[in-house]
């Protein structure tokens, strides 16, 4: 499918399902599924629609992709005979992430609508933020960059102090510049709560689903219960020192998960969710 053409999976899909309300594609990269949901999220707000169908897809692994990324040195080179501790977020030895590929669709609705057709509701979208670094196309900058201010919008909209987060659903890619970024941003944005807060990366259990990667992030956590681990956590970065929650699924009381989404480019979505 080429750029010229991303609208068509979304149009084919409304055509299918019988929708007839606002349609968008959204191109933002590894911030695209944020980006669709937040998006989603205002349009029900405004009351231009009462029912959103939400979410990203994406499957990057094609030989020019797969080149294209190892042209920006992105993509780890280690790990080929044990592709599944190749994706190492926030390890010292992490040089960089595993393609993966994947889609995560979510049905967004207003109260009355879910109350009207007896809907399990599996979370409520509290707050979105989007904001660009202007920095580099594909670094994030050290210090934080646009992300704070992304998480603090988030976190501001849905009414909540920071220290009521319980979970951070990372972006957590594995390269080198971004986890120390994200990690600087949390601190920035959390203060003292940032040594509290669980933090983890799906995508050491995953790879990078790109523009799906904040739908798998999205639910699981508050739904279950349980936060994921960051697998592949083998050895601390000193300059990383937040709970990660290394190698083990831990249980605990999720009341409230902010997803992280940061993308080349330089976009960056988050979601607060309770």
């Amino acid at each position: 499918m080429s750029l010229r053409e991303q609208n068509v999976a979304v149009a084919a899909l409304a055509d299918i399902a019988g929708c007839r309300g606002p349609m968008i594609s959204v191109s933002t990269a590894c911030a695209g599924a944020a980006h669709a949901i937040g998006e989603a999220y205002r349009m029900i707000q405004d009351g231009d629609s009462q029912v959103m169908l939400a979410g990203g897809f994406d499957a990057l692994t094609s030989w020019l992709d797969v080149l294209g990324f190892s042209l920006l040195r992105a993509l780890t080179t280690e790990h080929n005979d044990e592709p599944e501790r190749g994706s190492r977020p926030f390890d010292a030895r992490r040089s960089g992430f595993v393609v993966g590929e994947g889609a995560v669709m979510v049905i967004l609705e207003d109260e009355a609508s879910a109350a009207a057709r007896g809907a399990r509701v599996h979370g409520e979208i509290r707050g979105y933020g989007s904001t660009l670094n202007a920095y580099r196309i594909t670094d994030a900058p050290p210090d934080g960059g646009g992300a704070i201010a992304a998480m603090r919008d988030a976190i501001t909209e849905s009414g909540l102090a920071p220290a009521e987060i319980d979970y951070i659903a990372a972006h957590g890619t594995g390269t080198p510049g971004n986890d120390v970024s994200e990690t600087a941003a949390i601190k920035e944005v959390f203060g003292a709560h940032a040594a509290n807060v669980l933090i983890s990366s799906p995508k050491s259990m995953t790879g990078h689903l790109t523009s799906a990667a904040a739908g798998v992030n999205l639910l699981g956590a508050l739904r279950d219960q349980v936060v994921p681990p960051t697998i592949n956590l083998d050895h601390p970065d000193p300059r990383l020192d937040l709970d990660y929650v290394p190698q083990v699924a831990r249980p605990g009381r999720v009341r409230a998960t902010l997803v992280n989404s940061f993308a080349f480019g330089g976009t960056n979505a988050c979601l607060v969710v309770t």
